[in-house]
């Protein structure tokens, strides 16, 4: 097919929401709006064929195959186990408290925690819309985990990589943390207290300290043949990419039957699949190379003027992140880097 050279780039490419369910069971995933007829009946044959590579509820989610990976939690020798002492919460807050730790029992993420040495408290996040997210205080059992320093890729590297493809689809971990399997003597230290009682993770939670570096290695591990030619990865951000839109879907295939084998559930409400422009990583990927997303642009723009060093240094970060696209920025920026120095009278 010959590409739509007129499309005018945008950060993110129209897309159609079709469905792969029932009308009283629907299953919606995002595909390009441009495709061919045959194309696109292609494509919707290769999504239903493996619908069962996505998840559309926790229940969806049978975890990751114990040979891909589990989540240990080693300590120091000389660690000392911390129970923090449970935390008073407001009473219309418990019982959406209650409503959390219910859900989670209910697909089996957590269970009881008998005689733990480990024990945290739950922190919670309000939403806008009024709902209560729960998360854990990992800090003191962190502090007694060794660091695992298992490597993230280098950005541009993969972006740069992933440019010399002309189609891409965009896929996510279906709350991947928690599709990886806890080690069985790990659990208990992800202990944490409620008004009703104590409960440990059997998945992998958010908030331990190499949750990010157990996952990355478990997608390497998993699609380790296929990097740098049809897949790049960066934690739970996948991209599928071909050179020629023909290939699209045999290259999908090849990922889908893998996810399928190793039990890796994708989400599919941040899915979409087989568009020529996409952001990723903070920037818009197309065969045209990489983009700025107009986003970062107009946040750096609405940036107050800096008044302190703290200031300065994230004004420089965010300045940083799109180094590759500003000539001479070193020169550029020398005034700027000058009020980060010691001596600077200004600071």
């Amino acid at each position: 097919m010959l590409r739509e050279e007129k499309l005018k780039l945008q950060p993110n490419q129209k897309t159609e929401t079709i469905n792969l369910g029932a009308e009283d069971d629907k299953k919606e995933i995002k595909i390009n709006v441009h495709l061919s007829t045959e194309e696109r009946k292609e494509l919707i044959e290769i999504l239903a064929e493996f619908q069962n590579v996505f998840a559309w509820s926790y229940e969806d989610m049978p975890g990751l195959d114990l040979d891909i990976a589990v989540h240990a939690i080693p300590l120091y020798f000389e660690a000392k186990p911390v129970r923090q002492k449970l935390r008073r919460m407001k009473p219309g807050v418990l019982l959406k408290v209650k409503e959390e730790v219910q859900k989670l029992l209910d697909v089996n993420f957590i269970e009881v925690a008998m005689y733990p040495e480990w024990v945290a408290n739950i922190v919670l996040v309000m939403k806008k819309d009024g709902r209560v997210r729960v998360y854990v205080d990992y800090r003191d059992l962190n502090k007694a985990n060794p660091k695992d320093d298992f490597p993230l890729p280098h950005i541009q590297n993969l972006l740069d990589n992933a440019t010399k493809n002309a189609w891409f689809s965009f896929v996510d971990g279906y709350s991947g943390y928690n599709q990886i399997k806890m080690k069985e003597e790990d659990k208990l230290k992800t202990t944490f207290n409620t008004q009703w009682g104590t409960f440990c993770y059997k998945v992998m939670p958010f908030g331990l300290k190499n949750a990010r570096a157990t996952y990355q290695h478990s997608v390497i591990s998993l699609l380790h043949d296929f990097i740098h030619t049809i897949v790049e990865l960066y934690v739970d951000d996948m991209v599928i990419m071909s050179k020629e839109e023909v290939l699209h879907t045999e290259n999908l295939k090849k990922i889908f039957e893998r996810l399928r084998k190793y039990q890796l559930r994708l989400n599919p409400a941040k899915c979409t699949f087989d568009v020529d422009c996409r952001k990723l990583l903070g920037f818009i990927v197309s065969h045209r190379g990489i983009e700025i997303d107009p986003a970062k642009i107009k946040s750096i723009d609405e940036m107050p003027p800096p008044k302190t060093q703290k200031e300065v240094a994230s004004f420089l970060g965010r300045i940083n992140y799109i180094a590759r696209f500003i000539a001479n920025l070193t020169t550029i920026c020398e005034p700027i880097f000058k009020l980060l120095r010691k001596d600077n009278p200004h600071t």
